[in-house]
């Protein structure tokens, strides 16, 4: 049983105003969230009864969120051949997997104005904002390889019974993923092939990282009360949990593909879906968070723990359990931990992150003459300061679609300033953009080639995939 909550949205000339966000909501009943609200509402029925309603409905969400994917791409297993991720466990995939529309092809699309493209709603479906699998409840969404890990370590279930993860395993990064560290560079991979977890970090760690390193560690793989993991009757969990670790998403300090939705935008529908972003070479970043531009990777943590566990809401996080870790002595330390993990070898590359001609291809170096000229890459992606800029940029994608449709329930909203993530490792953490609405690297040329008008042929998109997967 569904209620159906209608609102208008009215575009004006220069952008939208919104009135009361997009039309056709449908809100479950097993999920009592108005669009409309800032706080979400306490559960006004037993937990037994959302179980009962939420397991009932999963096949069918999990059957819309699966038909929108399969519209939007194609996710079979084709992966490049002899190209591995940096683990040496799993192949990168390849190709483009977004769909164009019926008689469209990227060199026709890439000859159209944006205004031309909006106006013939041509713009590829898979290039729009990635809804959440099941958007009107949101919340963290585990793949399998992490669920059934920490299940075996630890006892610890991050299963949830209303939904499950939406893509397949051959588009997500390898697991569990090397650990490399800038204080123990000749050691390569520190992880041992293991995902590490409480009860495994100090036999794997101990005699490589310091006293304050270690305690840092612990903290970061100490699961801890969130918002649909924790002991309410409002969790998404079949027993009460203990909560989820920050390497429960950020696993062996890389990625899994983790999602939920980001605390910073209201009303739900608004919400963007954001893909969890790897913690490699965070000594080099200065801006966190791809909305909220936090300064330091202290305020980071210290945020996430506060209100990001709870989607924003510290109303929520002080009902179910916030942890509130000391700055000084606790804070601290776990950014001590995370200012170590450095990026995968990149044995192609100099020391200024250019690539060396006595190693590279043709290819690949063809690549990189693209990538710091026509293709306009470097301008963001800066090589001497890993490949980011410590800014965030609005491509204003809105110019080429109508803003304001609901797919899945969400509002499709312009993304506005999202900041720029490092390129290096980036053949290790698929599927790519802020959202994960890419599944390849040659997806992501395709996007930024439409986007910024670069009008770059066939074989100048492969040779600055080549290059990436130098990177």
């Amino acid at each position: 049983m569904s209620d159906l909550i209608s609102s208008a949205a009215v575009l004006g000339a220069g952008g939208l105003a919104v009135a009361s966000l997009v039309a056709s909501i449908t809100v479950l009943a097993a999920d009592p969230l108005p669009p409309d609200t800032t706080y979400r509402p306490l559960p006004t029925r037993p937990f037994s009864a959302v179980k009962a309603d939420d397991e009932a409905q999963k096949p069918k969400v999990m059957q819309r969120q699966s038909g929108l994917l399969n519209e939007r791409y194609d996710l079979a297993n084709r992966p490049i051949a002899g190209v591995m991720m940096s683990g040496g466990k799993k192949p990168v995939q390849g190709g483009v997997r977004v769909k164009l529309a019926g008689g469209a092809t990227w060199d026709g699309l890439g000859k159209l104005s944006p205004d031309e493209i909006r106006q013939r709603n041509l713009l590829p479906e898979g290039f729009k904002p990635l809804p959440h699998v099941k958007h009107a409840t949101g919340g963290q969404v585990f793949p399998t390889l992490q669920i059934d890990e920490i299940n075996r370590l630890e006892q610890r279930d991050l299963r949830r019974f209303d939904v499950d993860f939406d893509l397949p395993d051959h588009v997500t990064p390898e697991f569990p993923p090397p650990i490399f560290l800038t204080t123990h560079g000749e050691l390569g991979d520190v992880s041992r092939g293991q995902l590490l977890s409480i009860r495994n970090f100090y036999e794997i760690m101990n005699g490589i990282v310091t006293p304050v390193q270690m305690e840092g560690l612990r903290l970061l793989l100490t699961p801890f009360p969130q918002e649909e993991f924790n002991i309410t009757e409002d969790r998404k969990v079949a027993l009460p949990s203990l909560g989820v670790a920050c390497l429960d998403c950020h696993s062996n300090f890389h990625t899994n593909a983790a999602f939920h939705l980001t605390p910073d935008i209201r009303p739900q529908a608004a919400r963007f879906r954001l893909d969890t972003v790897s913690l490699r070479g965070m000594f080099n970043q200065q801006i966190h968070g791809s909305k909220r531009s936090l300064r330091s990777i202290e305020d980071f943590t210290e945020f996430e723990q506060r209100t990001a566990y709870f989607n924003g809401d510290h109303v929520s996080a002080a009902r179910k359990g916030v942890n509130l870790p000391d700055r000084a002595s606790q804070v601290a330390m776990m950014a001590q931990m995370q200012n170590i993990i450095d990026f995968p070898p990149a044995p192609k590359l100099d020391p200024v992150g250019h690539l060396d001609p006595m190693r590279a291809t043709p290819q690949e170096l063809a690549g990189e003459k693209l990538f710091m000229g026509k293709a306009r890459c470097a301008q963001c992606h800066i090589p001497q300061t890993g490949f980011m800029d410590q800014q965030m940029h609005d491509l204003k994608l809105e110019r080429f679609y109508k803003v304001g449709s609901t797919r899945n329930d969400f509002a499709e909203m312009p993304d506005g300033p999202i900041k720029t993530f490092t390129l290096r490792g980036i053949k290790d953490s698929p599927p790519y953009l802020h959202d994960g609405r890419l599944m390849t690297l040659a997806d992501t040329v395709e996007f930024f080639n439409l986007v910024l008008q670069l009008k770059l042929n066939p074989p100048e998109k492969d040779q600055l995939v080549a290059y990436l997967l130098t990177l």
